[in-house]
């Protein structure tokens, strides 16, 4: 590859860069319902195998599944932006413990004017004028509102199209032999996919059930806010499981007043996450896609700086889908094998 080659490249990769920054309005949906209609295609399929269900035509069981997908999505923004109001709101009731935790840490310091919550606060926190954020993370949640619109709205098209998908392909080539291979390609990247985004949300599910189970062991509040929050951030590597564990630890610390209290809870939710993680998840995967740890990093820092927690989140499953759509196509097929861990596909 010589220079000029290099310096197109390079601008190539800047103007498409700058297209997904500025078209994060348009594009991040479509992507959101791209990812979402691979896991509804593989449940409508997975619904075919029952008996009963199996039974009902396909366009049926696809409106059953987008159906139930969007009643489940309405119903978890609305939770989760209730919960987080009454997360906000029971804070202060938390003051006595923290004063008691202040107080415990003055000790072990040694700190003679020991200091009481009230100070804290006021030294912290007060400093900052609360009601300037209220309205842009009122108008951050409506704009979330409006995207989970879009994407149920997306993925409900993409769902209509897909059936009749494989007679647009054959009036589009004319040749037969192209037609057949082109479909056959088609049907290999979408079942890797579906499986891959498909086991993942299974396995996110499990570890947000697990972790329910150790929040309520303990007591801790809001037990089902923090287990959803688990298993959604667990689609992030690495800084996803540990910002999950945080956070209800901390709020552990607050309610219990009781820093080995906040420890077992800490201990509970690592030992989920581990077994999750080094367990659970390679044996459910049928075909592990072993990302290379510096691509993984990366993708989260690229898709990070583009979209923000939306696009870390969606990092990975961006990433691992590319790389499975390069390893089908020969011609690219070499560029997935560099950035796979192992070097092998």
């Amino acid at each position: 590859m010589n220079l000029p080659q290099i310096t197109y490249l390079t601008a190539l990769l800047i103007m498409l860069g700058y297209i997904l920054h500025i078209g994060k309005p348009v594009i991040l949906p479509v992507l959101i319902a791209l990812i979402a209609l691979y896991i509804l295609s593989n449940v409508t399929d997975r619904l075919g195998r029952v008996p009963v269900i199996g039974r009902l035509p396909a366009l049926l069981r696809r409106l059953i599944v987008l159906l139930a997908f969007t009643v489940l999505t309405v119903l978890s923004f609305a939770y989760l932006a209730d919960t987080f109001t009454q997360v906000a709101a029971a804070l202060p009731g938390y003051e006595s413990n923290i004063d008691a935790l202040v107080l415990r840490a003055a000790h072990v310091f040694g700190i003679e004017d020991q200091p009481t919550w009230a100070k804290v606060r006021s030294a912290t926190i007060d400093r900052f004028q609360v009601q300037s954020y209220i309205g842009p993370v009122l108008l951050s949640l409506r704009g979330f509102g409006g995207t989970l619109f879009l994407v149920t709205l997306y993925a409900f098209f993409m769902m209509a199209e897909r059936a009749v998908m494989a007679r647009k392909l054959a009036n589009a080539f004319g040749d037969p032999e192209r037609e057949t291979r082109t479909i056959a390609l088609f049907e290999r990247i979408n079942t890797r996919v579906g499986d891959y985004l498909s086991v993942k949300t299974v396995v996110n599910i499990i570890l947000g059930l697990l972790s329910y189970g150790v929040l309520l062991i303990f007591g801790i509040d809001f037990a089902l806010f923090w287990a959803i929050l688990i298993g959604l951030l667990n689609y992030i590597p690495y800084i996803g499981s540990l910002i999950a564990v945080i956070f209800p630890v901390l709020l552990s610390l607050a309610q219990t007043g009781s820093y080995s209290a906040a420890s077992m809870v800490a201990v509970g939710l690592t030992v989920a996450q581990m077994f999750v993680a080094g367990y659970l998840e390679p044996r459910m995967m049928s075909r592990t896609f072993n990302l290379s740890p510096f691509v993984v990093l990366f993708a989260l820092a690229f898709w990070g700086a583009l979209w923000g927690l939306p696009g870390a989140v969606l990092a990975v499953p961006l990433t691992a889908s590319m790389i499975i759509v390069l390893a089908e196509i020969p011609a690219t097929r070499p560029i997935a094998i560099l950035l796979s861990a192992s070097g092998r596909l």
